[in-house]
C-alpha cells in the first residue's frame, strides 16, 4: 500500500497546489547542477567532437548519480527518524515530480489572454512554455503552440514520471526527471550542443520510448471520456505519430490532434530561422482558444487513467 499512497497522494497534491515558482524546487536544483557541471566539464575536455561527447557523457553520469542519490539518502534519513516522516516526504517528492497542474495553469494563461483578445499578452504567456519564436504568431498560431505543448508535455511532465515512480519509487522518478531536464537544457542539435548534448538526448529518447507510446494510447482513451473524437484520435495516432524529428514527441500530439480535429505542428521559427516540419492531424476545423481547455481535459483524463492503471499494477505486484 505504501507505493499506492505515495502515487495517489502526490497526484492529488499536484492537482490541488501545482508547482510553486520556487528556485529551491528539486527540478530547478537539478537545472542548476547541470549548468554548474557543464561549465566545469567543458574546461576539462578538449574542444573537439570526441572531447565534447565524452564531456557530455561524464556530465550525464554525474547528474544522474547525484539526482538519484540525494532523494535516496533523504528518504533513508527520514525513515530512520520515523516511518511516517519518510512517507510524508516521499509523497511531497512525488508531488514535485508531477506537473499536470502547472501545465494546466500556464496554458490557461494563454487561453485567458486570447479570450480577451490580448495578442501581445498571449504571445508573452505562450513564450513561457514553448521554445519557438512567438513574435510572428497570430491568435491561431498561439493557440496551436499552447495545445501542442500541453499534448507533448502530458507525457514527459505527467504520465512518464508517474510510470517510473510506480516502477521504482521516487528515486527512479528523479532519475527520469534528471534525464528529461538534461535533454531540455543541452539536447539541441546546434553548434554548441551537437556533441556535448548527444548522450543526454539519446538517453532521453530511450527513457521516453515506451512511456510516450503509453501516453498516446491513454490520450486516445481519454478522448472517449472527455468528449473528444476517440475514433479519429486512434486513426491520427496510428498515421502521424512519427511525424517529428524525435521518435517520441509526436505520439501524444497525434492523439490530441485527432481527438480535437485539428492540424498541429508544421513549420516553426526558432532563433530567427524557419524550420520545415511535417504536420500532424487533419484540419477538420479551425483552431480556437477553447481548444487549449480541451487539450487540458485530454491531458488530465490521460493522467487519471494512468494513475488508475499504476495503482492496479502496484496492488497486484506488491499488495
Amino acid at each position: 500500500m505504501h507505493g499506492i499512497i505515495v502515487l495517489v497522494g502526490g497526484f492529488l497534491l499536484d492537482c490541488l497546489l501545482g508547482d510553486p515558482h520556487n528556485p529551491w524546487h528539486p527540478i530547478c536544483l537539478i537545472g542548476y547542477l547541470i549548468s554548474f557541471l557543464e561549465k566545469k566539464i567543458r574546461k576539462l575536455f578538449p574542444k573537439q567532437p570526441k572531447g565534447e561527447f565524452y564531456g557530455g557523457l561524464v556530465m550525464v553520469i554525474l547528474v544522474l548519480f547525484i539526482s538519484t542519490a540525494v532523494p535516496i539518502v533523504l528518504l533513508k534519513a527520514a525513515k530512520w527518524i520515523h516511518p511516517y516522516l519518510a512517507l510524508v516526504l516521499e509523497i511531497i517528492m512525488c508531488y514535485q515530480l508531477l506537473a499536470a497542474r502547472s501545465l494546466r495553469d500556464e496554458s490557461m494563461k494563454v487561453y485567458h489572454a486570447l479570450h480577451q483578445h490580448d495578442i501581445e499578452g498571449a504571445r508573452k504567456a505562450v513564450s513561457m512554455i514553448v521554445g519557438r519564436d512567438t513574435q510572428r504568431l497570430d491568435a491561431a498560431g498561439i493557440a496551436k503552440a499552447a495545445v501542442e505543448t500541453v499534448a507533448e508535455n502530458a507525457s514527459d511532465g505527467v504520465i512518464a514520471p508517474m510510470i517510473f515512480i510506480a516502477i521504482g519509487g521516487v528515486p527512479l522518478g528523479f532519475f527520469y526527471k534528471a534525464v528529461n531536464t538534461m535533454d531540455s537544457m543541452v539536447g539541441y542539435k546546434n553548434e554548441k550542443y551537437l556533441y556535448f548534448g548527444r548522450a543526454a538526448a539519446k538517453l532521453d529518447d530511450v527513457m521516453n520510448y515506451v512511456p510516450s507510446r503509453i501516453s498516446g494510447l491513454l490520450m486516445v482513451a481519454s478522448a472517449a471520456l472527455t468528449g473528444g473524437d476517440a475514433k479519429r484520435a486512434w486513426h491520427i495516432f496510428c498515421r502521424d505519430r512519427y511525424n517529428h524529428a524525435s521518435p517520441n514527441s509526436a505520439q501524444t500530439e497525434a492523439a490530441c490532434a485527432g481527438a480535437l480535429g485539428l492540424q498541429l505542428a508544421g513549420d516553426a521559427w526558432y532563433f530567427g530561422e524557419r524550420y520545415h516540419k511535417p504536420t500532424i492531424g487533419d484540419a477538420v476545423r479551425e483552431i480556437e482558444d477553447a481548444d487549449i481547455i480541451r487539450a487540458d481535459c485530454l491531458m488530465y483524463g490521460a493522467a487519471v487513467l494512468c494513475l488508475v492503471i499504476c495503482v492496479i499494477i502496484r496492488y497486484l505486484l506488491v499488495g
